[in-house]
Formats: C-alpha cells, structure tokens, sequence
C-alpha cells in the first residue's frame, strides 16, 4: 500500500527503485511516490508491463495518475532519440500544468539508466523543468549483499561493464584487470554465458566467481558460477569476478 503524504510542489523526480524486490526502494523513493500526483514510467511497447512499475507497485496508490512512456529497446539511435525527446516533452507538459510527477527507473537513476537519457533530454530541451533525483540500489550491489560476496577490498578497483561480445575481447579485459587488481562486475550476460563459463573455466577463473539473474524478481538465482550451466540466461543476469586477492585478510 502506497505511503500517505501531502502532495508535493509542482516538478519532477527521477527515482531508482532498485533492481526488483519491493523492499529494496529507499525511504526517500517511497515518499517521492507517495507524494506525486503523476507516476511515470518506461514501457518497451504500447501495452507492455513496465518492470519499474511493477517494483514500485506496493508504493502506487490508486489516486495517482500512472504515465507510461515509450521507450523501445532497438539498436537505431533515431528511434531512441525521438522516444526521449518524446518522453521528455510529455513529462514537461505536465510539470508546467502544476503536477509533481515522478519517473520510475529500474536500479540507479545515474547507472546504464533510461532515467538518465530522459534528464539529458530534459536539460536540452527544457532547461527551465525542475528535476531532482534520487539513487537506487543497484543490481550488483544487491547481488553482492545477497550472495555475501564483497565488491572491492582494500586497494582493489571495481570496473562496471557489459560482458563483451567475444572471447578475445574477454581475454584482454582480463588480462588487464588482473595486472590492476580489478575486480569484474559483468552485466547482461544473456547468450554470452554460452561461451564466457567454458572461457573462464579453462583460465580456472570460475571458481570463486558469483552470477546473479534477475536480482530481486521471484525467479532469482545467486548462485557460484561454476554451479550454472553454459546455457543462454535472461538479459538482466551479472557476474562478479575477482583474479586476484586483497594484502591483507582476516
């Protein structure tokens, strides 16, 4: 059940609310929902559900006005662009007609985030649109905290990036994380996991290493990789990976 509030000033929000477990939204997410008069949110089709919302549904109350915006998942850059231009041009309208409105971004508002295309949009094309944001927790880090997996220790670095498209590429990125004492995070393995679990395997690299699919959502899975098959996984699945280890341990 959505939080009781007063209504906010008229403006904008932008509000990660986490990778998928509804617990998972921060104090300051709820009450920005609670307190919007409008709840936007990205679709990928017209009449698609929308992940986002579906997150921040126990938060949504029935008196509030829900928003959906396109915004395909294709390749071309022109149909993107317009479906954020689009998207902004809508939310704007409804900031300069007095509502307090809030746009729902799955994770982090600030990480690979449609959120943060629509803020670019925003500060292009309407400067003057009051726009706040506020952070969510992020797949990784609530799969580290469930997997019981620390991130970085020490003096290691911590690289965030989508899981390359071939083995050569996969090979140079560790080759060069592991001369920097760089831990991996690995995100949208989807199809790659066919090829990237023999790969590590045979660097003996998938010990130790922990995959995530769908944080947060009913079907779950964290588990070690070495205990997942090479098969194709859903888009939203990570792999964290660590070669080396910290000076210093308990």
């Amino acid at each position: 059940m959505a939080a009781a509030a007063e209504s906010a000033p008229a403006g904008l929000t932008l509000v990660g609310v986490g990778p998928g477990d509804p617990e998972l939204l921060t104090v300051a997410a709820v009450r920005a929902i609670a307190a919007a008069g409008v709840v936007a949110y990205p679709i990928s089709a017209e009449g698609a559900a929308s992940m986002a919302a579906a997150i921040a549904a126990p938060w949504i109350g029935p008196e509030q006005r829900r928003l959906p915006l396109l915004m395909p998942v294709v390749e071309a850059a022109e149909p993107r662009r317009r479906a954020w231009r689009e998207a902004c041009d809508r939310l704007a309208r409804e900031v300069e007609a007095g509502a307090a409105v809030v746009f729902l971004c799955e994770g982090d508002v600030s990480l690979y985030a449609t959120a943060a295309y629509v803020l670019m949009a925003l500060r292009r094309h309407h400067p003057a649109c009051p726009v706040a944001l506020i952070p969510g927790i992020t797949s990784m880090a609530a799969a580290a905290a469930r997997g019981a997996w620390p991130l970085a220790l020490q003096r290691e670095q911590l690289l965030i990036t989508p899981t390359p498209d071939t083995g050569e590429d996969m090979d140079s990125l560790l080759i060069t994380a592991a001369r920097a004492n760089r831990v991996l995070v690995l995100l949208k393995l989807g199809r790659r996991w066919r090829w990237l679990r023999p790969l590590l395997e045979a660097r003996g690299l998938l010990e130790g290493a922990l995959l995530a699919r769908r944080v947060g959502w009913p079907d779950e899975l964290i588990a070690p990789a070495a205990a997942v098959p090479a098969a194709e996984l859903p888009y939203f699945s990570l792999l964290l990976l660590r070669q080396g280890r910290a000076e210093v341990l308990p």
